[in-house]
């Protein structure tokens, strides 16, 4: 797609990739504008644009914006630094979600999941006008699922019976676990299994396929709802419309 190179954002080659993410985190944070409704994603970069959300409030550079939060720490962290939060019921229509991604491909299709809140952060994009996906140019990737396992939240009840189903598929699956080793619940009280397809070559039939499966509550296949992307590396900072939107064809990265 067209990318703008935004010289105002210097980085340099000696920056880890935290700062990177954090710079790329803080660009999407000065799109918003005042008297919008903002999606506030769920992970380390998006908790950088909630923060600079958070400084732009105070400094008075930002004002009547409302969040939606994608995870209730979002919601824990939104809340502590001040910014004001609603809900879907009121207002249903998002104006810009900042979100980040752990896998993504040329088209803009995403593996999203890896914090736990597919199914919230999913809810956020579809009701969004506006998606823009904030990642390090690790995340980038030739197809989904080269890089990363492709999280699906399950229903406890039958899991098994998923665990089987996704394998039939060509998954392999592994029950996340949390850092006790205990099993990981998402907060709606459902349970993650992370599955391991390899190169995924068709994923809008994938997806297809896990929606239509009763037990199986979402999955972290994003198909056409990031509109832009903002890429953090070494070379500055880079965003770009999906290609579909600023009249590209896909290609390779």
């Amino acid at each position: 797609g067209v990318a703008l190179r935004l010289r105002r954002r210097q980085v340099s080659k000696f920056m880890d990739s935290t700062t990177l993410k954090r710079q790329a985190a803080e660009l999407a944070a000065d799109l918003v504008e005042s008297g919008t409704v903002v999606g506030l994603g769920v992970g380390s970069t998006a908790i950088f644009a909630v923060r600079r959300l958070a400084e732009r409030l105070r400094l008075g550079d930002l004002r009547d914006i409302v969040g939606v939060p994608c995870s209730l720490a979002t919601a824990v962290e939104a809340e502590r630094l001040g910014i004001p939060l609603t809900t879907l019921d009121e207002r249903p229509l998002v104006d810009l979600t900042i979100d980040g991604a752990d896998e993504v491909d040329p088209a803009f299709n995403l593996i999203k999941g890896g914090g736990g809140a597919l199914l919230r952060e999913k809810i956020v994009a579809q009701a969004s006008r506006r998606e823009i996906i904030v990642v390090d140019a690790s995340k980038l990737s030739p197809a989904l699922g080269t890089n990363f396992a492709l999280p699906v939240e399950v229903t406890p009840f039958g899991a098994g019976a998923q665990v089987r189903y996704l394998e039939q598929l060509g998954a392999q699956v592994t029950v996340r676990r949390d850092q006790q080793g205990e099993l990981y619940h998402t907060d709606q009280g459902n349970l993650v299994l992370d599955c391991a397809f390899g190169p995924i070559a068709r994923p809008a039939q994938l997806a297809d396929l896990l929606a239509a499966r009763a037990g199986i509550v979402e999955h972290g296949l994003f198909i056409g709802l990031a509109t832009d992307l903002i890429v953090a590396n070494i070379d500055g900072l880079r965003i770009t419309a999906r290609p579909d939107l600023s009249l590209s064809s896909p290609g390779a990265w």
